[in-house]
């Protein structure tokens, strides 16, 4: 399966990214991560992303191409892929959908997770107390999500128009979370591709007995 998980900072993607890579048996992508390596390890990128970072701007588009494609084209040779964080804006998803389409790799499906800017605030502030991330200020985490409304919610009407968007609300526990994705993926057409379409439905299928349900 090829997924991508779009949402603002601090609506839980990394999370619900690694329980739907575990249960689907594919590599979770965090885009933050490995341009956040790219940027300790002191390579020219690596320099240049750490300036946006500290800004709490966006990388340029040719950078986090640069850095993300090996990843993405070698888990989707592998079985398919987890994505989140990426592409962010509508010329990075047009784009990506072109090079998808050339090199096999396009999306199936795209689970959108949406929260008051409040809960995403008061949830990215715990985080930075808890692990020290210095790019987590008041005022960074403020510009982030005015950058993320601008820049990246455009893309909800775009992967609505091509049929592949399912929303699902992030402002409730992580549990909860996953049992909706896992619904509202089941009911979304699944590509038409023959065996590739047969393999994602059972895996799908496979999921859903893995879920426990919660107490009604």
């Amino acid at each position: 399966m090829r997924l991508l998980l779009l949402a603002p900072p601090g609506a839980g993607k990394g999370t619900q990214g690694d329980r739907l890579a575990a249960r689907l048996g594919v590599r979770h992508i965090a885009a933050g991560d490995l341009l956040r390596a790219e940027a300790r390890a002191g390579t020219p990128h690596g320099d240049q992303i750490a300036d946006y970072q500290a800004r709490g701007d966006l990388v340029p588009d040719q950078i986090v191409f640069d850095v993300l494609l090996p990843a993405v084209v070698e888990a989707a040779a592998r079985g398919g892929y987890i994505l989140d964080g990426f592409p962010r804006t509508l010329p990075q998803a047009t784009a990506a959908a072109e090079l998808g389409a050339r090199l096999d790799v396009t999306l199936d499906a795209v689970v959108y997770l949406y929260a008051p800017d409040a809960v995403l605030t008061r949830r990215l502030l715990a985080r930075a107390g808890q692990e020290g991330r210095a790019d987590d200020t008041e005022g960074v985490i403020r510009h982030r999500l005015e950058v993320f409304a601008e820049t990246t919610e455009p893309l909800v009407a775009y992967y609505r128009k091509r049929g592949i968007l399912v929303a699902v609300d992030a402002d409730q526990p992580p549990d909860s979370v996953t049992e909706q994705i896992q619904a509202r993926l089941s009911e979304l057409t699944l590509p038409s591709n023959g065996l590739r379409r047969s393999r994602l439905c059972a895996r799908i299928r496979r999921w859903a007995w893995m879920i426990p349900r919660l107490p009604s």
